[in-house]
């Protein structure tokens, strides 16, 4: 099985992010239409009292990995064993991020070997937050690297005649419970990881173009007629 949601994309203006997180200071972005994993990625964190911007490279490296070889960085996170994984489990008790989209992409099999890519935005809120953990890790030179993962949960009904597993989006009213410094139970974090209600999502099918990551405009987000096989 393939991973999913290898490809998001954040474009909305600086001032609709700084509302939604509520935060202090931002730094100057520029829309991003077509993410990829290894590339730097934009997450909130907790700072004290208040939430805090940085970038992480998207592909887990947990703090004791000695080499990494390349493919080794993990850019999603089973939401349901993150919290005992040897892998995950120091960053979901102490370092939790969370992850601005304006939507991701996942890419359907329409038979033959061929992969129909799909856009998969909300219907209300063109702006949402994926629950993910971070870590540092420091090569044998000391070199520091700051790297993430995007928590995913069970697909909805909407979702999962195209990839059995999706993101975990949270609801406005829970960043802060994610994102609190003291040392909540896992159960009680466990609770907010659920599937996003399927009636408040869409999906419709985009061009081939987003297949590679050089490609990075709004042309990524056009629909298109979805191809139908005929075997």
């Amino acid at each position: 099985m393939a991973i999913m949601c290898a490809r998001f994309f954040l474009f909305s203006p600086d001032e609709e992010i700084m509302r939604l997180f509520q935060l202090v200071t931002f730094p100057q972005i520029s829309p991003r239409y077509n993410i990829a994993p290894s590339q730097p990625v934009l997450a909130i964190v907790q700072n004290q009292d208040e939430y805090q911007v940085r970038h992480f490279q998207w592909g887990f490296i947990p703090g004791w990995f000695k080499n990494p070889a390349p493919g080794q960085a993990m850019i999603n996170a089973r939401s349901e064993t993150a919290s005992s994984k040897p892998a995950f489990k120091n960053a979901f008790r102490y370092r939790r991020c969370l992850i601005p989209a304006n939507g991701f992409y996942e890419w359907k099999s329409t038979g033959n070997r061929s992969r129909q890519a799909m856009c998969v935005r909300l219907r209300e809120e063109p702006l949402f937050a994926m629950a993910g953990l971070w870590e540092q890790w420091q090569s044998p030179d000391g070199t520091e690297l700051d790297t993430c993962t995007v928590l995913t949960t069970a697909a909805n009904p909407l979702l999962e005649s195209i990839h059995p597993r999706m993101p975990v989006i949270l609801h406005p009213e829970q960043y802060a419970r994610w994102l609190s410094a003291e040392t909540t139970p896992a159960p009680q974090l466990q609770k907010i990881l659920q599937t996003y209600p399927a009636e408040e999502m869409q999906v419709y099918p985009v061009s081939s173009q987003v297949n590679k990551v050089s490609h990075d405009s709004p042309d990524c987000l056009t629909p298109i007629q979805e191809q139908k096989t005929l075997f």
